[in-house]
């Protein structure tokens, strides 16, 4: 696609080669461009590659004269070792692509996946709670997964140590999915590596991360959204008041999936969370029953037709707006830095509070991400950066749970 022409109305067409593949890899591993870029730039420029040669001019527009792409070596150093970790590279737009996470504002462009893929194909329930799950709880995580699983539903967890861990183990032998905050073959926490083997000979083990990540406490609520994001219900038991598991309740309201918990005494820190979902109209379980009867309204398109509906044509904008001048950029720039702050704001907000046309203000945000100056988040949240530019951490944080 020429210069200047405007960008497809289409989503990105899938990998074919192995060059293709990392292609794709460059762009997404490219340093600060995150999903919403990554689309973006594609809408733009018509494909992976004419993305990929245009994203040194873009960041130059965007004040950085010395950014360079993610080198071919690197990519191609991921998909050595995703080899090695006998992990399989989906990419959205290809058959084994879960359709469900179509539905999400930010889909992952990539997945890694170690095991059975076909299970994404399958009605999945998510089932995640406390850490430090007492005994009763985890044999309610166990029985509840066990009849899910006998019921035809694959259980998805994120192989955390308590309820996850229960749930997991309960439905190996029926499908069970573990999505992995870090890496695909990096395996938290290390007590788990056995349950992780097990899930990868006759599960799945799923991640949106580069290969060899390790885990840090900014990478679970993203990968949350993953968990609620396969599911068509979530289940929770004993989650505290403030919990990871409650990021995923909210995750799954927010993506539209049914979220339902397990009551526990008022007198139990751990069902606090729980006990509070309930309160506010999250459907009481008391078992594997409750939760089929609440999926039993649900009526999700059949997989061809999600399929063929495919994703992210909302997420590529319109043609980019005419040229403006530096001053009317640099104003612009101004106004969007001073509505920001260190709390999210969502993007369509934030362009009706400009007054602005959304093709105007969306090439400005990518250019204040590639300059380092805001951060996207999941759910289409924009902050302003903390300190500055940074690049991705791949060292251990031992606040991560």
């Amino acid at each position: 696609m020429s210069e200047g022409s405007h960008p497809s109305t289409h989503p990105p067409l899938p990998p074919t080669t192995e060059d293709d593949r990392v292609l794709w890899l460059r762009l997404l591993r490219s340093r600060r461009v995150g999903i919403s870029t990554f689309y973006r730039l594609i809408g733009e420029h018509g494909s992976i590659a004419a993305a990929l040669d245009a994203l040194p001019r873009v960041a130059r527009e965007a004040g950085l004269n010395d950014y360079t792409p993610c080198p071919e070596t690197v990519a191609v150093a991921e998909m050595r070792a995703a080899r090695k970790a006998r992990a399989q590279m989906i990419c959205i737009g290809e058959a084994a692509y879960p359709t469900q996470l179509l539905d999400l504002s930010d889909p992952p462009p990539i997945l890694w996946a170690q095991g059975d893929s076909s299970l994404l194909t399958r009605p999945m329930i998510a089932l995640v709670g406390a850490r430090n799950a007492s005994s009763l709880g985890g044999r309610m995580a166990r029985a509840l997964a066990a009849d899910l699983g006998n019921k035809g539903h694959v259980v998805v967890s994120g192989l955390a140590r308590g309820i996850d861990t229960a749930a997991h183990k309960a439905s190996l032998a029926t499908g069970t999915i573990a999505v992995m905050a870090g890496g695909v073959d990096v395996v938290y926490p290390s007590e788990n590596t056995a349950l992780a083997a097990e899930i990868e000979k006759s599960g799945l083990r799923l991640s949106e991360m580069p290969i060899g990540t390790i885990p840090q406490a900014r990478h679970f609520p993203r990968r949350n959204r993953l968990i609620s994001g396969l599911a068509g219900a979530v289940v929770l038991v004993e989650a505290a008041a403030k919990s990871g598991s409650l990021i995923t309740a909210k995750c799954a309201l927010d993506q539209g999936r049914e979220v339902l918990a397990v009551p526990g005494h008022p007198f139990d820190a751990r069902a606090a969370g729980c006990n509070m979902l309930i309160r506010d109209g999250a459907r009481l379980v008391r078992d594997a029953a409750d939760v089929i009867e609440a999926l039993a309204p649900l009526a999700p398109a059949a997989p061809e037709q999600r399929q063929a509906e495919m994703p992210l044509v909302a997420d590529i904008p319109p043609p980019p707006p005419e040229k403006r001048s530096l001053r009317d950029t640099a104003k612009l720039h101004r106004m969007i830095l001073d509505r920001l702050g260190p709390s999210p704001l969502a993007e369509d907000q934030l362009i009706r509070d400009l007054g602005a046309p959304a093709n105007t203000v969306a090439p400005v945000l990518v250019d204040l991400e590639l300059d380092g100056r805001i951060n996207r988040q999941s759910g289409g949240l924009l902050s302003l950066a903390e300190t500055g530019p940074t690049l991705p951490a791949r060292t251990p944080d031992r606040t991560a749970r």
